[in-house]
């Protein structure tokens, strides 16, 4: 009995271990997370307007019709101050022009956009998306939400 214990946690470790896996064990067509985005300017007024947009991606990251970004922006006090939805094709390319409030507080604030509804990354480097079967569940995991500053000055 002790010798099957001893040899189940050991094909418990090996399978564990063979699950570690890193980024440049997998194609580039799958290693693919959101292309990065860009706004017009790094500096806004309260009830000013802003455009954030991105290139398609280089890889292949299938995000499929009817695809969407979602960006956020926060102003100087944390408070999230806008989010809207966009178009985003199949490689991620977007573009969308906001309208920041009046009422947003001056200082360094914050613009965040990423694939509205979907899991677009893991910490293997993988794009989970690609290869799911239609019906499974999504499963958020641990990334860095991608960012850009943002310097709010007083309405003009």
């Amino acid at each position: 009995m002790r010798w099957l214990r001893t040899t189940a946690a050991a094909g418990t470790i090996l399978l564990a271990a063979a699950g570690v896996v890193s980024c440049s064990q997998f194609p580039a067509s799958q290693a693919c997370f959101p292309p990065p985005f860009s706004l017009s300017q790094d500096t806004a007024s309260a009830g000013g307007s802003l455009s954030i947009s991105a290139e398609d991606a280089t890889c292949d990251p299938r995000y499929g019709d009817g695809a969407q970004i979602q960006v956020e922006v926060m102003d100087a006090s944390g408070a999230t101050i806008v989010t809207e939805l966009a178009p985003m094709n199949d490689a991620g390319g977007f573009s969308i022009m906001l309208d920041l409030p009046a009422t947003a507080v001056p200082g360094p604030g914050m613009v965040s956009a990423y694939p509205h509804n979907l899991d677009w990354c893991d910490d293997t480097g993988r794009n989970n998306r690609v290869g799911l079967a239609a019906g499974t569940g999504i499963e958020r995991v641990s990334c860095v939400m991608p960012s850009a500053p943002l310097t709010i000055t007083p309405k003009l």
